[in-house]
């Protein structure tokens, strides 16, 4: 793509979402301008940071007429859906992209995301992999989605509702979507059911009854993890707002796509008893790594109550992770024993 065709080309609005990220959100904005693609603007909301990140986030954007910024109270993560159309509603592009202030992109991603869209004029969303990282470390942990090799064949959602397939034992990295803006608007905007703490499966699983997606095969971007971040301590929520925005999907689509799901009901509940007990013992583990005892044992306790044969592991981890908490004795021993960091899975 050659100056004149990128300039030539649609307007990309990018929504970044941040909280306390003032160790990060330059990356982020960085990562943002570096961008082989110049066709872009970019609206920030910092959702009452109690560090630098709105003087940082502000410093970019004093330099960048692309570049806006939104402050407001802290309203945390049960109100995303708010957070995010509130950006949404600002936005002039024709495409969506979204990058939290914790995450960043390669600096190809937007071009290669709108070559790939050209080519599919009903394409309502592209995605692509992506990797993550633990914290400030620079060694990749994992790349999503991590079952590309079983699932790939659902990716571009073909026929238009078959992305179910892939979310039991797939990740669609959301730092990776670029939404056509119709599309969205017509699902209502971003979409958040409670107590699930993001906006991301419940707007993809609606947009995916609308039409096809455009996978890229390539990494375009990183995705950090943190032991005290949503992802680890709102497990629990994660784990009962999943299970209902997945039941209910699956029963509004189970007539009209019945013969292009390869999952039924029974599946569903099997594999959120399995999740459920899996969540409770790495919620037993983030616990033992913060050396909350107590907690650590509950969690456990609960996980034993779930027993899943075919978990096998999972069961002698916790059954491990139990005996670590009773005796109130060091995880990181767990975690050599089983051959992990602690924190990366």
């Amino acid at each position: 793509m050659d100056k004149h065709d990128i300039e030539s080309s649609p307007l990309v609005s990018v929504i970044t979402p941040t909280y306390n990220h003032e160790k990060f959100i330059g990356q982020c904005i960085q990562s943002v301008i570096n961008q082989t693609y110049t066709n872009w603007e970019m609206w920030i909301l910092d959702d009452g940071s109690k560090d630098q990140t709105p003087v940082v986030a502000g410093s970019y954007a004093n330099t960048d007429s692309r570049i806006h910024m939104i402050r407001q109270e802290n309203k945390g993560i049960f109100c995303l859906a708010e957070n995010y159309n509130r950006l949404l509603s600002e936005c002039r592009g024709e495409w969506i992209a979204i990058l939290e202030g914790d995450d960043y992109w390669e600096p190809e991603k937007l071009q290669v995301q709108i070559e790939a869209v050209a080519n599919f004029p009903d394409a309502v969303m592209s995605w692509s992999k992506a990797a993550s990282r633990v914290g400030t470390g620079d060694t990749v942990y994992q790349l999503h989605p991590v079952n590309s090799l079983k699932n790939r064949g659902y990716y571009d959602n073909l026929p238009v509702g078959t992305i179910f397939n892939v979310i039991f034992d797939d990740f669609l990295p959301p730092l990776t979507y670029l939404i056509r803006k119709s599309s969205l608007e017509k699902i209502g905007g971003f979409i958040q059911v409670q107590p699930f703490p993001a906006v991301d499966l419940s707007t993809v699983l609606q947009l995916s009854l609308t039409g096809r997606f455009v996978f890229v095969d390539q990494v375009l971007g990183t995705w950090r993890i943190f032991p005290d971040q949503t992802t680890k301590t709102k497990t629990l929520e994660i784990l009962e707002g999943s299970q209902a925005i997945i039941t209910s999907h699956f029963e509004k689509i189970k007539e009209t796509h019945g013969d292009i799901l390869k999952y039924d009901h029974a599946f569903i509940q099997n594999n959120y008893r399995k999740r459920r007990m899996i969540t409770f013992a790495r919620s037993g583990r983030f616990k033992l790594i913060k050396k909350d005892f107590r907690g650590a044992r509950k969690d456990y306790i609960q996980a034993l109550k779930i027993p899943v044969w075919s978990e096998i592991l999972w069961m002698l981890r916790t059954l491990t992770g139990f005996i670590f908490s009773y005796f109130k004795m060091d995880v990181e021993a767990l975690a050599q024993w089983f051959g992990k960091g602690s924190l990366k899975k």
